[in-house]
């Protein structure tokens, strides 16, 4: 089935948001020996497929624009330490999909790597609803906003419309479609270059949010050894019974687990149970603070 003007004109607007976004992302992680993986990273022996694709824990996966890998190489995965997606949305009756999209690509990977927990942002552009805004950050992404007016602006120093409107027919949304197909690698690029220099104060915002999640510190480690024999019951009466003759054993019984919460100096906090000291050494190593 062919596309609608309409899809592909958001479709390529989307993708030259990305252009304009990269080079940021990439002048950050040479900056800090990071690995920015893009669908335009190419060629990778890390991975088979074109796109940038990881999987959650049950198996399913999700093409994401951006990862930032913390020890990544053309060769080898790395540890994800960044998320990253754009988007863009013409009507705001469409900003609440759209931002559920968002988060059934981001949030089932992110939960598989929480014991790192990596940085999830969006850079949207075009019309999205204070809610639907808020409604990401709730869920844990950085999110910065270009408006749509600054969108047609640049575009139009181009000489190229890019505006519509809910009742535009398809007849007059293909010219817009047929220009931008037209245009070359580099045009994309100026556009892209021109866009993120509009939206320097979003753009700069996005990657400081980043930098402070990305290079936090670790403040401490806590490693609390749990040992006893359990105690079960039937009912919360009987549980509050069993507090209170509760006497501390003076010898600790079996090591039940252990566990380990690590705090970083911008706030964050991991917290993680392991069964064995193995399991705790395994972890603490993939951190690469000391």
């Amino acid at each position: 089935m062919a596309q609608s003007p309409a899809h592909r004109l958001g479709q390529i607007l989307g993708e030259i948001l990305e252009l304009a976004l990269e080079p940021a992302l990439v002048a950050f992680c040479a900056s800090h020996e990071l690995y920015l993986d893009t669908a335009r990273r190419r060629p990778r022996g890390a991975r088979l497929a074109s796109t940038v694709t990881w999987e959650d824990d049950l198996g399913n996966q999700h093409d994401l624009d951006f990862v930032i890998e913390r020890g990544g190489t053309d060769g080898e995965i790395g540890i994800p330490a960044a998320f990253i997606e754009t988007a863009w949305r013409r009507y705001t009756k469409h900003s609440k999909n759209k931002a559920q999209e968002l988060e059934a690509a981001v949030l089932p990977v992110a939960a598989k790597w929480s014991h790192v927990k990596p940085f999830a942002g969006v850079l949207l552009a075009g019309e999205f609803t204070g809610r639907s805004v808020e409604q990401l950050r709730s869920n844990g992404f950085v999110v910065q906003h270009i408006p749509y007016p600054t969108v047609v602006d640049v575009y139009a120093s181009f000489d190229i419309d890019v505006s519509s409107q809910e009742g535009t027919a398809e007849v007059d949304l293909q010219p817009k479609v047929d220009r931008l197909q037209a245009l070359s690698d580099d045009e994309r690029h100026s556009i892209g270059d021109r866009l993120r220099g509009a939206a320097k104060a979003e753009i700069e915002a996005f990657i400081e949010d980043l930098s402070v999640a990305i290079l936090r510190r670790i403040d401490s480690v806590s490693i609390l050894p749990l040992h006893g024999s359990e105690t079960v019951v039937s009912t919360v009466k009987a549980a509050i019974k069993s507090l209170a003759g509760y006497v501390p054993p003076q010898a600790p019984g079996a090591l039940i687990r252990f566990e380990v919460v690590v705090r970083y100096d911008n706030g964050d906090r991991i917290v993680a149970d392991f069964a064995n000291a193995a399991d705790v050494v395994g972890f603490l190593e993939s951190f690469d603070s000391p």
